[in-house]
């Protein structure tokens, strides 16, 4: 029986026979040899077809097949240094399993985004997209070794909630039974908060949904985050942790996806300078180096795509910038013990302009304190009594964070808009397909 091997597995089959099954992906000719370029969802291979190698009406076949047709091919792996992958295959057959219709609309050309964002279904099939979602499976991979090694337990959230903690504005609003109202959800972090009391090192990994009437390069309505949460924890280890997790999920995919970065044209030198330790500012020290690159920043604002921006440029790997202004952050966060005004938060920004990838830090551990910020912020606190519990039953110091996949990842590959690193993107503007 021969073989059938994916095109990852060619180096060890070298020599032999073997069949591969995929799609028709480019073909030239050169007189009495066709030179077909083969996908197999693993990788992109040349095979090469001699006229005397095979009968007339397989050649004739092979010579007029639609472009991604599907195909099972025969013919022996041979190693090319020259040829993407380093290997080649001499075909013997070719069998067409469903031919395509001629009018493949993802020709191998410029076409604008729109028309490939329509064609999303398809265009995964090819280059670029393609290889950022490799890199994605990958990162995801890591993301989920790395917590698996330090010994979190992955707890799922739920994605319909019951209430908004943080006003409705940015929310879903979908109808449940009975007339009630649910939200789906932008972060699973409260609920973490009560598996870590339960398991004490914790992660849920899933989609979240932002509401957010925006069209900039770095917004989804719809992408997903990792989110861990440790009991008996300060500032430092969430921003221990955020540091030593950003630098090994990092390592690896510059470890395990060499072709797709190459293929994406991505300068792995600066991926390589990823490494602890990474600098750390306070808000105020971010605030005063905008400042000194003469930008008008009032203390108290928010850091818009603009700010990230500057400030990420003063280095080449990840800043966390810590203690925030608390009137600009989550009712949960707990006040920093020398100055009540800030609050004992951390965002991390990527180098080269890719924005915040990370946003965490201490949460309140007082039970009065979170009473009056529920009263504060405007929260029915019936919605939250079972997170109160979480304080008046065995209340300890914690924290943790929450990453964005698809910014962390467009960070990775050089892509400039995170649409492009999810399958199907959904955004403010667009829901097909």
């Amino acid at each position: 029986m021969i073989p059938v091997v994916s095109l990852d597995q060619f180096d060890r089959y070298v020599d032999q026979e073997i069949q591969l099954q995929g799609w028709l992906y480019n073909r030239r000719s050169k007189g009495k040899i066709l030179f077909l370029i083969l996908r197999d969802g693993t990788g992109i291979v040349q095979g090469v077809m001699g006229k005397k190698d095979v009968p007339d009406e397989v050649f004739e076949q092979a010579a007029h097949t639609p472009y991604e047709s599907s195909v099972i091919v025969r013919g022996i792996v041979k190693k090319d240094k020259r040829a993407p992958g380093g290997f080649e295959l001499w075909l013997k057959d070719f069998q067409v399993q469903r031919p395509a219709q001629p009018d493949y609309p993802i020709s191998l050309k410029e076409h604008g985004p729109d028309f490939l964002l329509s064609h999303r279904h398809l265009w995964i099939r090819h280059g670029k997209a393609h290889a950022t979602l490799k890199v994605r499976d990958k990162l995801i991979q890591a993301i989920r070794r790395y917590f698996a090694q330090q010994g979190f337990v992955n707890v799922d959230a739920p994605i319909f909630t019951p209430s908004a903690c943080e006003g409705t504005t940015t929310l879903f609003e979908v109808d449940y039974f009975d007339d009630q109202k649910a939200y789906l959800t932008q972060s699973g972090q409260l609920y973490m908060e009560a598996a870590a009391m339960a398991f004490g090192k914790v992660y849920c990994f899933g989609p979240t949904f932002r509401a957010e009437k925006s069209k900039t390069r770095r917004h989804l309505s719809e992408f997903w985050m990792v989110e861990p949460e440790m009991a008996y924890a300060t500032l430092d280890d969430v921003m221990d942790l955020a540091e030593d997790f950003v630098y090994q999920i990092v390592q690896e995919v510059l470890e395990t996806c060499p072709r797709e970065l190459e293929l994406l044209e991505r300068d792995v030198e600066k991926l390589k300078k990823v490494r602890p330790p990474f600098p750390r500012l306070r808000y105020d020290e971010a605030v005063e180096l905008l400042h000194k690159k003469g930008m008008e920043f009032s203390w108290g604002d928010d850091f818009g795509a603009p700010h990230e921006t500057a400030i990420s440029q003063e280095f080449d790997k990840p800043v966390l910038i810590h203690r925030y202004p608390a009137a600009i952050k989550a009712f949960y966060m707990k006040p920093d013990p020398q100055d009540p005004r800030l609050a004992l938060g951390v965002d991390m920004l990527a180098p080269e302009g890719y924005g915040e990838i990370i946003g965490g830090g201490e949460r309140a551990d007082s039970l009065e304190f979170l009473e009056q910020q529920i009263q504060k912020h405007g929260l029915r606190k019936e919605d939250f009594e079972w997170y109160l519990d979480l304080r008046r039953y065995g209340s300890v110091p914690h924290g943790g964070f929450g990453l964005g996949l698809e910014r962390t990842l467009a960070w990775i590959c050089g892509n400039h808009h995170v649409r492009e690193c999810i399958p199907f993107p959904r955004m403010m503007t667009r829901i097909y397909p």
